[in-house]
């Protein structure tokens, strides 16, 4: 018996299987204002993180195993019920419904702290992938424009590993965000094919946004135009045969390193 003595109404009844299988969709994810998450690592850095815990469902040796967590309610699960209500092929023996921060944005975080923003970002396992980079190095907001991926999408959740209780993401007109921050003097960085190389760019500031954009157009015409600072990831050796691009995680990764290296050097 779990050490919460849980009773019948107590387990994971039909109507709260409806209600997590209804969150697989943006609509129902959208009105209720909760997404799902699986995995007892995840499930433990989110709520350690302080997300809202709605509903908690877990077999009962997970809950034998692991101390209380603060939820509104915990249901417990047959391996059979959580697999029917996950979206994952192998359950990991808990999954809980969590409420979605409030999407505040503040315009003038570029002002203070470097931030991504994200020009239409389709992929959902590239989003989580930039998430989790921006948490690794430490930039707290990221800029999405509303026809980005959702970010708490099951497959997005997953892959931002837990990064989703230290990063603040936001859905913006992003040309919008974007003029403002140029009318106050801040930098805005964006990647482009003919831009000058990350490694001997000037002026790569604490602050401002760097842009990212789609995984098959780049970044579109109408944000581009409102980029300061346009930069190249190098391919190596130079003028060597190689793929047409990187993977736009990737390639955030490797700009969001270099803008760190140079402050940690002064530079």
């Amino acid at each position: 018996m779990s050490p919460w003595f849980i009773k019948e109404e107590m387990a994971l009844s039909k109507n709260k299987q409806k209600l997590i299988a209804s969150l697989a969709h943006k609509k129902y994810r959208d009105e209720s204002g909760l997404f799902v998450a699986e995995g007892t690592k995840l499930v433990l850095d989110l709520l350690e993180g302080g997300l809202h815990c709605h509903l908690l469902a877990a077999t009962p040796e997970w809950l034998a195993a692991h101390p209380a967590p603060p939820a509104d309610e915990v249901a417990e699960a047959t391996e059979e019920e959580l697999r029917r209500a996950s979206s994952q092929k192998s359950p990991q023996g808990v999954l809980a419904v969590l409420r979605k921060p409030a999407d505040t944005p503040d315009p003038d975080t570029p002002a203070r702290d470097l931030c991504l923003a994200l020009d239409d970002v389709q992929d959902p396992g590239n989003l989580g992938t930039i998430v989790r980079v921006a948490d690794w190095f430490g930039l707290r907001d990221v800029f999405c424009s509303r026809h980005s991926a959702d970010v708490y999408g099951a497959k997005t959740v997953q892959a931002t590993m837990g990064a989703l209780a230290r990063v603040r993401v936001h859905y913006v007109d992003l040309p919008a965000l974007l003029a403002r921050c140029r009318e106050a003097g801040l930098p805005v960085y964006g990647t482009f094919m003919d831009g000058d190389s990350l490694y001997a760019a000037g002026g790569l500031e604490a602050r401002g946004v760097i842009v990212m954009g789609n995984e098959g157009n780049g970044i579109s015409p109408e944000v581009g135009r409102l980029v300061s600072h346009r930069l190249l990831i190098p391919s190596y050796p130079p003028g060597a045969p190689t793929c047409e691009s990187l993977n736009v995680g990737v390639a955030a990764a490797i700009v969001c390193a270099e803008f760190r290296r140079r402050a940690a050097a002064g530079e």
